[in-house]
């Protein structure tokens, strides 16, 4: 191999792997603010020796990024995990590929801009598109770095991608300017604007972090607390009706939160306490007729006993139509007239049977939903059924906790996947929300960073709405997220556990919340503007 190409794979490896440490490591989000860096450089020696097909090392390095990061999807399904890795980084390879179109069409810096809102405007897109993986979208580097991104209350996620970008293209940008050596041209206060400007593009965020973050210190005390009981049975979700029955895995999880509710059997003066349970914890739900659940009957009259408690559980849940045409391009059809639609679900009870419900809306794709139904449903009806078919609510609802002398508490459930859109979560705030939950299953990935990645996602959220979290998963990590992001009682994995805390109820409103993702707005609006003169130029040129 030429020395030259040995140089443009090493920056490809490089750029890989600076960016896909901080999604593994504790601390190391300060990584992503020159990671960018070598791939740039690559690109810059690339064309000035005339490389061509260069797509081959960015695409390659978007690749390697992706794998490093997100292998762990292939332990639930491998198809799935690679289709995840080569399709994410083939949209990335397309941003970088516009980067690379423009500069032929722009001059100097912007084509590097273009490149940086480009890729916010991809990511915001990605956040509402039918196909969605913002697994690795930038901002989400610091998610176990959370003290340096408290002022993330007011950008949200898409914030922390933009400074991303501003550091490694004014990084970069000095680095062009010291090797072709026009550094030297600049005047004094030329060469100190350019440094001052990196300096406080690299270091302001963190000092707004440190003084934003000082409110919420003591966030977890209130005068207003909410008791909550979190139980992780630890069910292997693989073999979960061959090892144990159903009535089996009720009899772990109540006699798990008997045991920690000693002393508040039948005693009506205790505080009003939630009992958190994993997402689909049981399959027998009927959606309006709860009563034919021995799940929903083996909880309410586990409760009865138990006055002011609420249980929230997870539940694969099911409406049935009677109709001679199919009802909906997700229905499946069970027998002549008789079709049914799956739903993942929410659900709160207590001890007078009261219950309210919530379907899980943002829905991973294949596994629970079949994107773009009135074709792909068609499709894979003709190959047995294979993908997922859940349906979501249309919009957002709250569960409440209900108190002894009939006041509502209401909280959020953002069920798994749904704790990776930050805009999306924000409407649980908006419809009320005094706290939140988050119940998941994460044993699908086995032993992997997976479910960690996961679990700071939620600090993330914590962060930008300001609401304490108690976040249950099946196999772990569950914890109580305090509004500041820090995880609190992290439970080991895969092994049974309950945490015992109390979460504060708030109702104040952050900004992101209040005024949603302004960062991505404002990034797809000047990136329209950009391929709009981009357009124009390759028209009027030619």
């Amino acid at each position: 191999m030429k020395k030259e190409n040995m140089i443009l794979w090493g920056l490809t490896v490089l750029f890989a792997l600076l960016m896909s440490v901080p999604f593994i490591i504790p601390h190391t989000g300060f990584l992503a603010l020159f990671g960018i860096v070598p791939l740039l450089c690559m690109e810059r020696i690339a064309d000035m020796m005339g490389k061509r097909r260069i797509w081959i090392y960015h695409y390659s390095a978007f690749v390697l990024w992706n794998a490093i990061t997100t292998f762990w999807v292939c332990n639930a399904t491998v198809g799935g995990g690679i289709f995840a890795v080569l399709a994410n980084s083939l949209q990335m390879s397309l941003i970088f590929g516009l980067f690379r179109l423009s500069k032929r069409k722009f001059k100097g810096s912007l084509p590097y801009i273009f490149l940086a809102v480009a890729w916010i405007a991809w990511e915001r897109f990605y956040f509402d598109a039918e196909i969605s993986w913002p697994w690795l979208v930038l901002g989400n580097s610091f998610a176990r770095t959370t003290w340096a991104i408290q002022w993330y209350e007011f950008t949200g996620t898409l914030g922390g991608s933009l400074w991303i970008w501003a550091c490694n293209l004014g990084l970069f940008g000095l680095f062009v300017s010291i090797s072709d050596g026009s550094i030297a041209e600049w005047n004094r206060k030329a060469r100190l604007a350019a440094l001052g400007g990196y300096a406080a593009i690299l270091i302001l965020p963190f000092i707004a972090s440190a003084i934003t973050g000082k409110e919420y210190k003591d966030a977890m005390t209130s005068e207003d607390m909410l008791d909550v009981l979190i139980i992780q049975p630890n069910i292997d979700p693989y073999n979960k009706f061959q090892a144990m029955t159903q009535a089996q895995q009720n009899g772990v999880l109540l006699s798990m939160a008997e045991k920690a509710m000693k002393g508040r059997k039948n005693d009506s003066t205790a505080s009003p306490l939630l009992i958190v349970a994993p997402e689909t914890f049981t399959s027998d739900i009927i959606c309006g007729e709860y009563s034919r659940s021995r799940t929903w009957k083996g909880f309410t009259s586990f409760l009865k006993d138990y006055p002011n408690v609420n249980l929230l559980f997870g539940a694969s849940s099911y409406d049935y139509f009677e109709s001679a045409d199919r009802p909906s391009h997700t229905a499946r059809q069970l027998q002549d007239g008789r079709w049914v639609e799956s739903h993942n679900s929410a659900l709160i009870t207590d001890g007078t049977e009261r219950t309210e419900i919530f379907h899980k809306s943002k829905l991973v794709v294949a596994v629970e939903m079949t994107p773009y139904p009135a074709i792909f449903c068609k499709i894979d009806d003709l190959l047995g059924g294979v993908m997922g078919r859940c349906v979501g609510q249309d919009e957002i609802s709250l569960l409440n906790v209900r108190t002894l002398d009939g006041e509502n508490i209401p909280v959020g459930c953002a069920v798994c996947y749904e704790s990776v859109y930050g805009e999306y979560y924000t409407d649980y705030i908006r419809k009320g929300a005094l706290a939140m939950t988050i119940i998941t299953n994460d044993a699908w990935w086995g032993d992997t960073p997976g479910y960690k990645q996961h679990l700071s996602y939620a600090s993330l959220r914590a962060i930008e709405t300001r609401r304490a979290i108690a976040r249950c998963a099946n196999t772990g990590i569950s914890a109580i997220i305090s509004p500041s992001g820090k995880i609190l009682q992290p439970t080991p994995w895969w092994e049974p556990a309950a945490i015992e805390g109390s979460i504060p109820l708030r109702d104040d409103m952050t900004f992101f919340v209040s005024y949603g993702d302004i960062t991505g707005r404002i990034c797809s609006f000047i990136f329209i503007l950009l391929m709009l003169a981009l357009v124009v130029r390759a028209i009027t040129r030619r």
